[in-house]
């Protein structure tokens, strides 16, 4: 399998990491589905060993579950690809809003997401194990 990294950073592993499996900004392999990363490992790397992880361009990961070619995908709590949740939405509240200064304080706070998208698929997975191409975002 092919890929065009065009940027690989070091870490400091903090944890043993798997080949192939998203890495958190402290060095260790993510264990929060959804969390941000910083990139993909590239080989098996034990505590305290230093390592790169791709971080931008193409490269291989481990997939968690089944997705679609072009699915956006986050990582799972072992670092697999696994597809995100779909669209982005706000959901409409139970109450109509009926009065013109009902605008009130702003829906969305904060500058995070609730899943981080790290990746498009380039390829489709058929389910859990499977090494496959992604383009990181």
């Amino acid at each position: 399998m092919q890929s065009a990294p065009l940027q690989a950073l070091t870490f400091k592993a903090a944890g043993a990491v798997a080949a192939y499996r998203g890495v958190g900004y402290g060095g260790a392999q993510a264990t929060v589905a959804g969390q941000k990363i910083m990139g993909v490992s590239q080989r098996a790397v034990a505590t305290g060993e230093d390592s790169d992880a791709v971080t931008a361009g193409t490269t291989i990961i481990e997939t968690g579950g089944e997705f679609a070619a072009g699915a956006s995908l986050i990582v799972d709590s072992a670092g697999r690809a696994i597809a995100g949740a779909g669209a982005l939405a706000v959901a409409a509240g139970a109450t109509p809003v009926t009065s013109t200064a009902a605008n009130g304080a702003a829906i969305l706070t904060g500058s995070d997401m609730p899943q981080f998208v790290f990746a498009d698929a380039l390829y489709a997975s058929g389910g859990a194990g499977e090494l496959v191409e992604v383009k990181l975002r």
